[in-house]
């Protein structure tokens, strides 16, 4: 499957497989969850909607502990792992079972833990086994096993509702896929953190977050949490705000489907050629290109609503861009984190760098929703509004690249 990847380290390669073996079981359940609570257990869409945020909270607590256990010498990335899957496939069960609104958000809860633990730890493997340009390679190769593995399950879920006619049945799957990751983490992947001596010396300290607070007080990382917030935002747009606008706009369910399924297969095709192309620039620089291709595609969603003919082709053409402004964004922001990362703080930078998801996913949705249910000109003029904020977004790039070479 991935013979014509980069070369890369076994590792990585294997680590690619097991997520998107995991990424299969999250496609079950990724846009058949809320439908099913809401129509089949019989909870309003307000308690859905709250239980699922309670999922944030708790991914705020997993991605700070998954930092710190993932740059303890006593623990390591490897048990952060195993940890996350274990409590991941935990969360699914429960959510099979589901009957009432307490076990919804017990479900949740657990889920937003174990993908918190998550994130810094994976991130964390793929940096200790590469080096340089390597890295945004790796990163982008993990990304698109991601990609195609929610594709499929995605796929499946709605091959398996249609003819079993069961949504519990798809939370199982997911449990199961989460065992298989923990399988593939436990039997093939080794354990990738390397302390130094001195860090070893000092693992009372970081106990009491010395390494949160070195993290914090370098500048780098405050600059690119910023600029990585506003990225995040842009993402929760699409995710979020984006559907509720197209069906404002007049477009049917199964066209709107059509049009994330296309945005869905320009990521995947896309990822490793913006990878590969975005080489010759710094990281920033490749951030700033993204931020150009999110603000071309935001004129284009506009275009969608207000335009008098080509609706369709507006937004194939803008969701077209949303996927490449993607692709270019997440390899180059982790490689640019893991780079900057002492080797041993690169658990806890990375938290750092997922934490960024979370603040975004609760800005977005929030000032989106919100705009969606203003007059037709905040509406429409909302998209226009992101468009501009990217001069925000690369100004604060540009400051970032002069600090990057001043420090280098």
């Amino acid at each position: 499957m991935f013979s014509w990847l980069p070369q890369l380290n076994p590792q990585v390669k294997i680590l690619a497989w097991g997520r998107f073996l995991s990424e299969i079981g999250t496609g079950f359940t990724l846009f058949y969850a809320p439908i099913f609570f809401v129509n089949q257990v019989g909870l309003s869409a307000t308690e859905v909607g709250l239980a699922l945020g309670s999922a944030s909270i708790s991914g705020i607590l997993g991605r700070i502990l998954g930092g710190l256990c993932s740059d303890s010498p006593k623990w390591g990335r490897r048990p952060t792992l195993l940890l996350s899957s274990a409590i991941s496939a935990i969360a699914s069960l429960v959510l099979a079972i589901t009957v009432n609104f307490s076990t919804l958000v017990l479900g949740n809860l657990l889920s937003g833990f174990g993908t918190g633990l998550y994130w810094p730890a994976t991130e964390a493997v793929v940096a200790d086994l590469t080096e340089g340009e390597q890295r945004r390679e790796a990163y982008a190769v993990t990304r698109l096993a991601d990609n195609l593995g929610l594709g499929i399950g995605v796929i499946l879920a709605g091959a398996l509702i249609g003819t079993a006619g069961t949504y519990r049945l798809l939370f199982i799957m997911d449990a199961i896929s989460f065992v298989v990751f923990f399988a593939v983490v436990y039997l093939a992947i080794q354990e990738t953190y390397r302390p130094s001596p001195s860090r070893e010396e000092t693992e009372s300290d970081r106990s009491s977050m010395v390494g949160w607070r070195a993290a914090l007080r370098d500048r780098r990382l405050v600059v690119f949490v910023l600029v990585n917030v506003i990225f995040t935002t842009y993402v929760a747009q699409n995710q979020s705000t984006l559907p509720l606008y197209l069906s404002k706009t007049g477009f049917s369910a199964i066209a709107i489907s059509a049009l994330f399924s296309w945005q869905m297969i320009v990521a995947i095709l896309g990822l490793i050629p913006a990878s590969r192309a975005l080489r010759r620039f710094s990281h920033p620089q490749a951030l700033c290109v993204s931020a150009l291709l999110w603000a071309m595609g935001f004129i284009l969603i506009w275009l969608t609503g207000v335009a008098e003919f080509g609706h369709l082709a507006w937004a194939i053409l803008g969701m077209g861009l949303f996927a490449i402004a993607t692709v270019s964004y997440t390899p180059s922001a982790s490689s640019l984190v893991a780079d900057i990362a002492p080797v041993d703080l690169r658990g806890v930078y990375l938290s750092i760098n997922s934490l960024c998801w979370a603040v975004g996913y609760a800005i977005g949705p929030s000032i989106g929703g919100w705009a969606m249910d203003q007059s037709r000109s905040i509406v429409y003029g909302f998209w226009l509004f992101l468009a501009l904020s990217v001069i925000v977004t690369i100004g604060i790039l540009q400051y970032l690249d002069r600090i990057l070479l001043k420090h280098n």
